[in-house]
């Protein structure tokens, strides 16, 4: 706050001001200069801001008089220390909104164990060293601040590179770069509590109690009445896609002044902020607008700034002899060493691949974020660091984030199956592993039926989910295609962000409440493109975010009289194209409840009714990964799921589901003999349905029927006895001519991309009171280069 009041009640503000502002300017051009140069390389941002900030800084081009003249003038420092001030105050607050607290708490023992790891092996190696470093250029400072301070340099990770790293190399969604995030968080916060503390000590033990409680009490004040205004905001603002600036500009207002008065307590705010924005309520639209306002200006400007203000800060000049430079490559490796090993030990305990582990603790590596803050404390507050310790530790900090920042890159080049999308379908996962799914819509009019299966899919509401939900709207004018996200770091605030009109309000009104009356959280964004680039846009989300199951709305809705009416036809081909390159499983919903009939979309709401669903299985992969879907389904309390298995009824499999073991052997000796296709396949089927049947109808989880036909038309026959009893039919799209039970039926198709009986029970001419799910399960064969 010194800083601040020198700046503020300075005689000449102009010459520092003009200055900053020039240096902020150069500092983006030249990263996006740098940015562009190593993206090649695949670097990520915050390393070619880092450089931008080292080649504008005295150990470049500040080094020419005229130019430090220009850059560095007198109380320029006071200014900076302010911006970053701020920008830690704003970036900080967004982390917290950003992070996804279920998963800590969920994976908090292995995060943990992974923060920890290379946190007590760096601070053994930082105490080991700091004695060797007080004698070299400590001398006359106080030792054991300087023994501390060491410590938590050598042990932090710095949580704000990790996730832009993480984010720009794009495994931000992985289940490696989620629990290093989750880890990098949990060390830094640890970290800064210790150095509170420190500070605190060194200023009196006994005003650190009193004031830390009334840290704590501000904290948690304006904890409180940002649940209640965020509550008062959002009824207030029903009608309206985002909040009003003023609204915005209050709740940062509480965050400022409650990170000054921590800072007044002689605190450090980071943990403040980012408790702030942690326990910020994540559902309305006060969250989303924070949101969508802090991201773009935040990834875009402020985090650039300042890494490059990091680099600019370094001066190599400053190296006096040989020892500093000695002392300087000693510090840059007990970082590396005591991450890596303290990683490796951790990853060794947590039976994680010794590739992983070494990727790890290259991350866990990055610094370069309250590391600043620990050593200028040091400096001033704590008189234990002189300016050549200052220039040692600075310049070390910044060769480790450099060094890790590029190794990481390569690592993630030359380990392409670390990162890879594999959990894309449902039949090979538990029902305990988390499921994470994309829903689309292209309108209000399907917002109901989504989110009732967001609801059953999520089952006994007890197994984790990751939903997004991404709203698809064509862009009539001529228009590259362009991803709008509400919940990720790219933005562009242009005309299409009036896409949408009235369906983002409704949309968002119906999420939010959805939020709400579930707790199911889900993130949102919106595609505008062209019709006939749209599956691209939600083929790459769903890549991005690792989904398992793409949910699509079918092109054509019911009439109040019960006939289906087709919507516009780029809706069709779009599903069509998803259907041909997503890169996981989709399911297609076709919304069938007549008026004055409850439909599926009851299962929501403040009173949920009972429903019946159907899944009717003929055999195949579609099929079993439509099986897999209703176990999921089943789980729901509201939820009575039966099994409809079709067989024929000329075969000789009349009797029950015979053993397991059995089943499985000869599945095995018919793939040594050489069998047939079919004959394989149907052994598949029944070997899965065995093993089905013995975990979920045994139970009495799930009801299981069986039925014998002989040919389409009795299979006809069959659904239309069953056509009014189910408010939702979940069936396999399959293969054409897979089954000899629907074969005779292609001829009436329809909407091909629904397969045989999915195409029979969306027709107009078949009567039921349910909707109908489609299932088409992700195989890789499957997949095709995007080149239309």
């Amino acid at each position: 706050m010194d800083a601040t009041h020198r700046v503020f009640c300075g005689n000449d503000m102009s010459n520092p001001i003009t200055s900053m502002g020039m240096q902020v300017s150069c500092i983006l051009v030249i990263s996006h200069f740098f940015n562009i140069l190593l993206k090649a390389f695949g670097q990520p941002g915050p390393i070619a801001q880092i450089l931008a900030g080292l080649v504008l800084g005295p150990s470049g081009m500040s080094n020419i008089e005229k130019v430090k003249n220009v850059f560095i003038q007198d109380n320029s420092t006071d200014i900076n220390e302010v911006f970053s001030f701020f920008c830690r105050i704003l970036f900080m607050f967004l982390i917290g909104l950003e992070t996804d607290i279920r998963y800590m708490i969920r994976n908090i023992r292995m995060a943990n164990i992974l923060a920890s790891g290379g946190a007590i092996v760096g601070s053994i190696f930082g105490f080991a060293v700091s004695f060797y470093v007080y004698q070299q250029i400590g001398g006359e400072k106080n030792m054991l601040p300087f023994n501390f301070i060491i410590m938590l340099v050598l042990a932090y990770t710095a949580s704000p590179i990790v996730i832009r790293l993480a984010v720009e190399l794009k495994f931000a969604t992985s289940d490696i770069g989620r629990i290093v995030i989750s880890s990098a968080i949990i060390n830094e916060m640890f970290c800064l509590v210790l150095f509170n503390l420190i500070v605190g000590w060194h200023i009196g033990k006994f005003h650190i109690l009193g004031k830390g409680i009334l840290s704590i009490l501000v904290t948690g004040a304006v904890v409180l009445l940002n649940w209640y205004l965020s509550v008062w905001l959002n009824k207030r603002n029903w009608n309206q896609k985002y909040l009003k600036s003023p609204e915005v500009l209050l709740i940062l207002s509480l965050v400022i002044a409650s990170s000054m008065i921590t800072e007044l307590m002689a605190f450090n705010s980071i943990i403040n902020c980012f408790v702030i924005g942690l326990l910020f309520p994540k559902e309305g639209k006060t969250a989303r607008t924070l949101l969508h306002k802090l991201r773009y200006s935040i990834h875009n400007f402020v985090l650039p700034i300042y890494f490059g203000y990091i680099g600019f800060q370094v001066n190599f000049a400053s190296f006096k002899g040989l020892n500093e430079v000695l002392l300087t490559f000693i510090m840059v490796l007990l970082g590396i060493g005591g991450k890596l090993s303290g990683t490796l030990f951790a990853c060794h305990y947590l039976h994680i691949p010794s590739n992983e582990a070494i990727f790890l603790g290259f991350l866990l590596n990055l610094r370069g974020h309250a590391d600043l803050l620990f050593i200028s404390s040091a400096l001033k507050q704590l008189n234990s660091f002189g300016d050549q310790a200052y220039n040692v530790m600075f310049i070390s900090i910044v060769i480790n984030t450099i060094l890790s920042g590029i190794i990481v890159s390569f690592l993630i080049s030359g380990e392409a199956k670390m990162f890879a999308h594999t959990r894309t379908t449902l039949e090979l996962q538990r029902t305990e592993d988390e499921l994470r799914l994309l829903a689309c819509v292209y309108g209000s009019r399907h917002i109901s039926v989504i989110l009732a299966l967001i609801s059953a899919l999520h089952g006994n509401q007890t197994s984790p989910i990751s939903c997004h939900l991404m709203h698809l709207i064509e862009l009539i004018k001529k228009s590259k295609s362009n991803l709008l996200y509400h919940e990720k770091e790219e933005h562009d605030f242009s005309d299409e962000e009036d896409y949408g009109g009235n369906d983002v309000v409704q949309i968002h009104e119906a999420v939010d409440a959805f939020t709400v009356e579930t707790k199911i959280p889900i993130q949102q964004s919106k595609a505008v493109s062209s019709f006939a680039g749209l599956f691209k846009d939600v083929c790459d989300l769903s890549e991005d975010l690792r989904v398992s199951i793409t949910l699509l709305p079918f092109h054509k809705h019911q009439r109040i009289d019960g006939k289906m009416e087709s919507g516009k036809e780029g809706i069709r081909t779009t599903n069509q194209k998803v259907l041909r390159h997503a890169p996981c499983s989709v399911g297609v919903v076709v919304e069938r409840g007549l008026a004055g009939v409850p439909g599926f979309s009851q299962l929501i709401g403040s009173s949920p009714t009972m429903q019946n669903v159907a899944t009717l299985f003929f055999g195949g992969p579609d099929d079993r990964e439509a099986i897999a879907w209703s176990i999921r389904i089943a789980k729901h309390p509201h939820v009575n799921m039966t099994i409809i298995r079709f067989l024929s009824a000329s075969s000789s499999e009349n009797e029950h589901i015979d053993n397991h073991d059995q089943e499985q052997r000869e599945v095995v000796m018919a793939l040594q003999r050489g069998e047939s296709l079919d004959q394989t396949l149907n052994q598949i089927d029944n070997t899965f349905m065995v093993d089905f049947y013995n975990r979920y109808v045994a139970s009495n989880q799930v009801e299981y029927v069986e039925k014998y036909v002989n040919n389409g038309a009795q299979t006809v026959e069959a659904l239309k006895d069953i056509g009014g009893m189910f408010s939702l039919f979940i069936v396999g799209k399959g293969g054409p001519g897979h089954s000899p039970l629907t074969t005779a039926l292609s001829d009436w198709e329809e909407c091909p991309e629904l397969g045989t009986v999915g195409d029979i029970l969306a027709s107009s001419d078949f009567k039921i009171t349910g909707s109908v799910l489609v299932v088409q399960q992700h195989r890789q064969a499957k997949r095709a280069i995007m080149n239309e």
